[in-house]
């Protein structure tokens, strides 16, 4: 793999790099990964380029569409793709030229299109995320199952698992003749993983759908790149998380506990080491109202309850 552009490692919007995955695939890597701080990536081929995801921030989507174009001469973006609907994935859609078509599931669509944050963003997150000039910018084409996209003859698929995970309209992008998946948030590469509007036991149901795939190179949605060697034990991880998530969730319902109580009285071992631990509120949140039937998480509540795990306002670089 070879990095194409490379910044100081810190968490800065300066300090992405891209990647060379193999040719004309690249990663948009952005550490540190936490709140608000994603993976993109672009395939190139004959017609131009198709962009996986953008980026929160304006800054930050600048600079990813710069890096891109350096590295591909300038060639068009003619495809965009959005694997769910949660802003850092997303709100850059608005600088993308008018001509690019942005393709997203159809829940996606629809959250994208109801999701407040993008227009005034609450004091969850300290600092507060400065968007720029990004405005709402929803995909034209959406699918329900799978839809395969080309640019030349390079192939990309895109697919659903075909049941809440991560989000309700999660897809993953996959090009099978390199072997290479760009997981979207099915997969946090490093940090803790994150389900609160998807489900638990669907996120756990997804790892065997994409090791199934047999991928060579894994693109994250969050963390670093890795290769074939190590997924087993990212999807290990990942496994191990949720169901300490699920086991969690069971004991503090039997014991009459809240959430946060829950979550306070957890003892997360391996995973104390993540970023972003207060998400097992939010996870638990996710996991209280599958248990009981229930629809969707209350969204203050929830994140109300992780203000108060972690002890103020969550950590953003953005």
């Amino acid at each position: 793999m070879r990095v194409i552009s490379q910044q100081p490692v810190d968490a800065t919007p300066g300090a992405a790099a891209l990647h060379e995955i193999v040719p004309g695939v690249l990663a948009w890597v952005q550490p540190d990964g936490t709140w608000w701080v994603n993976n993109a990536g672009a395939v190139t081929g004959d017609d131009g380029v198709i962009l996986i995801d953008t980026c929160a921030t304006e800054q930050r989507t600048r600079r990813f569409l710069d890096a891109v174009s350096v590295a591909t001469g300038g060639a068009p973006v003619r495809v965009a793709v959005n694997t769910h609907q949660h802003g850092d994935h997303s709100y850059g859609n608005s600088l993308l030229p008018a001509s690019a078509v942005i393709v997203g599931h159809e829940a996606m669509r629809e959250g994208l299109l109801v999701d407040p944050i993008i227009d005034g963003c609450p004091p969850v997150w300290s600092p507060v995320p400065d968007w720029g000039a990004v405005t709402r910018r929803v995909p034209d084409i959406t699918l329900r199952s799978e839809l395969t996209v080309f640019t030349g003859s390079r192939r990309v698929e895109l697919r659903h698992p075909g049941h809440p995970a991560h989000t309700t309209g999660d897809v993953i992008a996959w090009l099978p003749e390199e072997r290479v998946l760009f997981t979207g948030d099915l997969i946090f590469h490093g940090l803790t993983p994150l389900v609160f509007m998807g489900s638990v036991e669907g996120a756990l149901r997804s790892l065997d759908w994409m090791a199934a795939l047999e991928p060579e190179h894994i693109v994250p949605g969050h963390g670093p790149v890795f290769g074939a060697a190590a997924l087993p034990d990212v999807l290990a991880a990942h496994e191990r998380y949720y169901r300490l998530v699920l086991a969690t969730a069971e004991h503090g319902r039997a014991a009459g506990l809240t959430p946060l109580q829950a979550a306070q009285a957890c003892d997360l071992g391996e995973f104390a080491g993540w970023a972003d631990a207060e998400r097992l509120v939010l996870n638990l949140h996710r996991a209280y109202r599958d248990a009981a039937g229930e629809g969707e998480v209350d969204l203050l509540q929830a994140f109300g309850d992780a203000i108060a795990f972690h002890g103020g306002p969550l950590p953003t670089s953005v």
